[in-house]
This record gives C-alpha cells, structure tokens and sequence, in this order.
C-alpha cells in the first residue's frame, strides 16, 4: 500500500501532465488504499461495491493511461494482469496456481543485489524481479507441507 495521502491524488494527476477526471481519481484513489495487487475486474467490483460504478472500458483505459503516466505499476500475473501503486519501484512475488501478486519483502533487497551483481541484470526505474511459486494458501489447499509446487520451484507465503 502506497503513502501518498488521498487529498494530494489530483495533484499528483496534474503534475503527471492527466486531467484530474472522475475515472481516474476514483481508480487511483483506490489502488493507492488497497495492500493487494487488482486486477481490472477487482478494480470494477470494488469501485461497484463502492457506489461508484464504471464500466469495465472505462476503468482499462483508466489503468492503461495510469500505468503509461508511471502512476501504476502493472504485474503480468496469471490470468488478468493486475495493478498497484507504489511510491518507489519494488519487486513481486507471483503465485502461479490463483495468481496472487504481493511485494517481495524488503529484507531481500542483499538478494535481489547479488542477483543483480551475478547476473548483470538492473531492473530500471519501475523494473520488478519476479519470483513465482505457490502462496502458502494455494500451497495448503493443495497439501503440499514441503512448500515445493514443481521441482526447483519454491513456496512463498
């Protein structure tokens, strides 16, 4: 969940150069209180149960220009990708089973390094390092107690 304090939202539209809209508020606004990563369906339903309904169109194209403004991130997930917000590029994990998209804890910024240092790899600016595997909860559902969904991959929770 992001920082940025919902009274500065249009501000922070018009300082990206976007017209402070109805659509784009609303969908901001609610990225930004969310811990979770939504898809463009989540983000219909939760603008819906809301009392702020918008049309499934409405909300993509809404996404789509907040994503190229930099105000959203986007993860390519299983099924629908999914979006958040966040005030400074960080990394995922990815269940691979429901889809469930979370931010890789900040106690492995030393790993993503040295990963970074072995491999040459540098994410930019809004980059993300992937890691996929089984969330605790698709990992219990399915009985596995080792936490391994398929050789060499690993369960995070």
């Amino acid at each position: 969940m992001t920082t940025i304090p919902p009274l500065e939202l249009p501000d922070l539209l018009r300082h990206h150069g976007l017209r402070c809209t109805a659509s784009r508020l609303s969908v901001l606004r609610l990225l930004a209180a969310s811990a979770d990563h939504l898809s463009c369906a989540e983000v219909c339903t939760e603008l819906g149960r809301l009392g702020l309904p918008f049309d499934q169109a409405t909300v993509y194209r809404t996404l789509e220009t907040l994503t190229e403004a930099e105000l959203v991130h986007t993860v390519h997930a299983p099924g629908a990708k999914r979006y958040g917000v966040s005030p400074e590029a960080h990394h995922h994990t990815v269940c691979e089973a429901c889809g469930q998209v979370g931010d890789l804890p900040v106690e492995l910024r030393e790993a993503i390094e040295k990963i970074a240092e072995l491999t040459g790899l540098r994410t930019g600016a809004t980059g993300s390092l992937l890691l996929y595997g089984r969330c605790a909860r698709c990992t219990t559902r399915a009985g596995d107690d080792t936490g391994m969904s398929r050789p060499g991959r690993t369960a995070f929770s």
